[in-house]
Parts: C-alpha cells; structure tokens; sequence
C-alpha cells in the first residue's frame, strides 16, 4: 500500500485534525510513516492564524515539495486553515501541489489523495464536527491526548480570522465527548485536554449556555480518568457555576487558560472584546477563591493598533498585578479579512518586540517566585517520557503545567514510570522548569487512592 507522511502545524485543534486525517488513512490501509523520504504522498495540514504562522506553513510546503525531487513523494496534498484563506493562490503558486482540502474537508483525505484531478474538491459540509464514531491516530505523548469540544466560533475579535476559517460555533454533543473520553481512556490516556475556539462558549449553539460546566461534571463520572484540563476560556463567560464544576469534580484539573489579550480598557474596546484591568482582576480573585491552588494562564498582543506607552504600561502593570503561572505574549500581525485590517499597523515591530520582552522579564520573576513554593513538596506528576535535550533525564508535568505550552518537572532519581501519574519530591525550581525526584512505590499508592476515591464518589450518587 501507498506509504504516507505527514506534517501538522499550528494549535492543538489543528493537530486533532491531523490525527483524524491518519485515523481515516490508516481505516483505508495506507501505510503511515514518520520517514518523509520514504513517503510516496506527502500531507501538510497548515496553520494560517497570523504571518508567523503562514510563513512557517508556505516553508513546510516548500520543503515537502523538495521531496519530489529527493525523495518517493508522487502527490503532494496541503490541508488545513492557508487552504481555506489562500487556496486559489496556493495552486498558482505552488504547482508541486496535487491537491488541497479544507478544514472541513478533512474526512475525505483518502478520497483526495485517489484524485486525479488537480482542482478536486469533495462535497462540503459547512456543519461539520469529528464525532466518537471518527477514527482518530494519536501522536501525543503517551497517556495524554487533545479532545476538541466544538468548532468554529461565533466572536468578531477585531485581530481574528478565525470565523472566517472555520465558521460559525458547532458544538458536539456532551454524550459524544464523554464517549469518545471513555474510548481515549481505553487506549491508555489519564489526560485529556478541551479544546475549542472559545470552550466556555460550548453548548450554547444547542440552548445550553452553561455547557461547559455540565461537560465538566459529566467527564467527572469517566472511570479512569485522571485530568481533564480547560483551554481557551473567555472572561465573560468564565462563570461562578464553571468555577464551582471545576472545585467539585475530582478529575478537573486546577488549572485554567483565558487568554485576555490586553488590560488596556481603549484597546480591548478596539479589539471588541470588552473589560479592563479591575474587571480582570476581580474575576482572577474570584478564580482563586472558589479554586484554590488554581494556575491561571493567560495570553496578550502587544502593538496593536491604538496600543500607546501608556497602554502598554497598564498592561504590564497588570500583568505584575495578576501573577500569573503563565504567560505568552504575541506581537500583532496585521491579517486581511479582519476588522482591524483598516487600522493599518502604526506600531513599529521593534516597539513590539521591546514591550513583549518586558512582559516575559515581568512574568519571569512572577514565575521563578511561583515556582520555588513547589521546593520541598511532593506532587502528582504525569511522566512523558524523556527529555528531548538528553535521554538520560525524563520529563513531566504537574496540573498546574499544560502540554507543549508551560513548563516541565524534569526527574532525576527515584523510579519513574513512563505515562503513570505518580508522586515526585520537588528539590529545585527554575523560572519555567522544575526538578525533583519520584518517590519510590508511590505510583501504585496514588493509583488506588484514585480508584478508591471514585468508588466512592460513584456509591454517593
């Protein structure tokens, strides 16, 4: 059978995608490999969020494209959001591409790899959603795996082109998700992550606004499910009730992304979003109080348009007000098809990249000062495997640390078992990273106490 290799940019929604796309070639007896010189078809599922973005995506193209020369490559077939905003301009300028599928083309990959016809293109469904029933091949690390709630996004955030990439909000089923939670949990996975456009938006395109919170309960009740983690939530729809699911469900981890994007109040207003630095804070407390031990990340644009010194250094000293766990900052990319694309882009990019340096120093000394509370404690730590700087230490990470995005534990001693949740002795703290040591026979304690906690909780309903 035809061997296939493939290349996945961009967030962790793009990358659930990318594995629904190799469960469907696997299903059809393709032969996936890792080897992209072997490949006799080669798959680029792109990003095309921002022009950092796009750039990467158009390289990772054109090194596919090399293939065909160097390497087994016949077909090569491009994916994903660059598809949907530049596909016209992709086929004009590319002609190594064979053939390019949208976001909501996805599973009709095999179809369009048997294609023929450069120009080809499936019969779409604008309402698309992957289900439980969609077969999906992970590429995460062992025990953990992405789980996308809902698609699209009905927000008008005057930097984002993402309603007119993926469409409007389509929300799954919380019987779907729960179903497909109790299937990743078959095949070994202790966490998953939600992800979505905006996950507190969730059911909300069914009559449910408060979805999420019911989807959080609902995922407390899935036996041998150790962490579920919350990514991309909004402010405004960051409620009491969401908070209070979080406290009470066992398997919720204390752990919570809202990006805010600005504290500036005239920014936010430009960027029509909404809030400031005092409605920000007094939710953050609100956080704090109703989860204790919450680790709270955030993200933030700095130069956009209308971003003065002075709004900037309301921003940073919100940022130093907020201590957050964690912090990224992107600098504004000017996008077309956006609202803010008339602003034009008066922030020079060297203004930019000196005000997203003093964020990260801010947050660096927030961090390190976080960080150290952890010297001397012992943790629940999810082991990944090992680092990718040295075999000879392995990594993992606590609740409060999200994939790819935060921090690590880096383990060096004790026993550590590879995809096991299991107790490690913090000794030393660093900025981002922590250091510590697994504590001996302590897996196997943390996983009965698990299960006898959720007998429990199971003999109480």
């Amino acid at each position: 059978m035809t061997k296939v290799g493939f290349m996945s940019l961009g967030c962790p929604k793009n990358l659930v995608d990318s594995e629904v796309m190799l469960g469907h070639l696997r299903l059809k007896g393709f032969i996936l490999t890792n080897r992209v010189e072997e490949a006799e078809v080669l798959v680029v599922n792109t990003c095309g969020f921002i022009e950092p973005a796009k750039k990467e995506s158009i390289e990772a193209i054109l090194e596919a494209a090399s293939y065909k020369q160097k390497g087994a490559c016949r077909k090569l077939v491009v994916a994903g959001c660059l598809v949907e905003r530049y596909r016209d301009d992709l086929l004009a300028d590319i002609p190594e591409i064979d053939a390019c599928l949208g976001t909501r083309d996805i599973e009709h990959i095999a179809e369009i790899i048997g294609a023929e016809d450069r120009l080809f293109e499936p019969e779409r469904d604008p309402a698309y959603l992957y289900s439980e029933a969609s077969p999906r091949f992970l590429t995460t690390p062992k025990a953990t795996a992405y789980l996308k709630i809902s698609e699209g996004c009905d927000h008008a955030c005057a930097f984002c082109a993402i309603p007119a990439i993926r469409g409007a909000q389509r929300s799954r089923s919380i019987p779907s998700i729960v179903a497909e939670a109790r299937a990743l949990v078959e095949q070994g996975i202790q966490e998953i992550s939600l992800v979505g456009q905006d996950t507190t938006d969730f059911g909300r395109d069914l009559g449910n606004p408060d979805g999420l919170e019911h989807l959080v309960r609902a995922l407390g009740t899935v036996e041998g499910l150790r962490w579920v983690r919350i990514h991309y939530s909004y402010p405004n729809r960051t409620t009491e009730g969401l908070l209070r699911a979080m406290a009470e469900t066992p398997n919720c981890v204390k752990y919570l992304d809202m990006p805010l994007q600005h504290a500036s109040a005239s920014v936010l207003k430009t960027m029509a979003r909404g809030g400031g630095a005092a409605t920000f804070l007094k939710l953050l407390a609100k956080a704090r109080r109703i989860v204790p031990e919450i680790a709270i990340r955030s993200n933030f644009i700095v130069g956009f348009p209308g971003e003065t010194e002075e709004a900037f250094l309301e921003l940073l000293g919100f940022v130093k007000d907020a201590e957050f766990e964690h912090v990224g900052v992107f600098t504004y990319s000017r996008e077309e098809g956006t609202p803010a694309f008339g602003l034009g882009d008066p922030v020079p990019e060297r203004t930019k990249q000196r005000r997203k340096r003093q964020i990260l120093e801010a947050q660096q000394k927030i961090s390190r000062a976080k960080n150290q509370a952890y010297v001397g404690r012992v943790i629940e730590v999810l082991v990944e495997g090992a680092h990718e700087e040295t075999e000879l230490v392995l990594k993992g990470r606590h609740q409060g640390q999200a994939p790819e995005v935060d921090g690590n534990v880096l383990i060096v001693g004790g026993e550590p078992r590879i995809g096991v949740i299991q107790p490690v002795r913090i000794t030393q703290a660093h900025a981002y990273d922590l250091v510590g040591e697994a504590v001996e026979g302590g897996a196997e304690a943390a996983v009965k106490a698990f299960e006898a906690g959720f007998k429990a909780r199971k003999g109480q309903r």
